[in-house]
């Protein structure tokens, strides 16, 4: 989480719970990430009506919550669209004892969600190859995600670092198998 492309959480909750909307900004995140990698484009706003109907019994945003969401998308889709290993996932920013607890509810949040927009996106899972179906199944395992109060906290920190790379490599793995891939220049044919 190094590169600060997206809004400041907590602003993000409080405008969230503001407009009557039950959601995180992990779990949008998730959403908006699940929609990417399902195969939707930024092209046309194809994915408003997704998100209202899954967040908002169908009825629309805030205009300035919709532009915070349309700003987490079109980062998201350039970090996707980049095909380097870099992807960002807005998770809370947590600190003192229960950080480990709510960074943990945090990304099983947000895997939660990215499944849900998969599936809203229209990708079809089914026929997935080996790889993506490996993926969406380790990415259910890791949506259980739970940390023992007994377990020792510094260790659980640790493995959680370690699932969420693992998150963003399934994540990858989805994106490459059902999203839109970049436009590439054509290059001229040599005769």
């Amino acid at each position: 989480m190094s590169d600060n492309i997206f809004p400041d959480y907590a602003d993000l909750t409080n405008e969230l719970k503001k407009a009557s909307l039950d959601m995180t900004p992990a779990e949008l995140h998730g959403l908006l990430t699940g929609f990417a990698a399902g195969g939707l484009t930024l092209e046309g706003s194809s994915w408003q009506p997704l998100l209202f109907d899954y967040t908002n019994d169908g009825l629309g945003w805030p205009v300035f919550l919709l532009s915070q969401a349309k700003n987490m998308l079109e980062a998201t889709f350039n970090q996707l669209s980049q095909l380097s290993m870099e992807l960002t996932l807005n998770l809370p920013e947590v600190s003192g004892e229960n950080a480990v607890f709510e960074l943990a509810d945090g990304v099983a949040e947000w895997i939660n969600h990215f499944i849900s927009g998969l599936g809203l996106a229209g990708a079809d899972t089914k026929k997935a190859s080996p790889a993506a179906r490996e993926a969406l199944e380790d990415l259910e395992e890791m949506a259980k995600l739970g940390i023992d109060e007994d377990d020792d906290l510094a260790e659980q920190a640790e493995l959680l670092e370690q699932v969420i790379e693992h998150v963003k490599a399934c994540v990858l793995t989805l994106h490459a198998e059902f999203g839109v891939r970049p436009k590439q220049e054509k290059k001229p044919t040599l005769h």
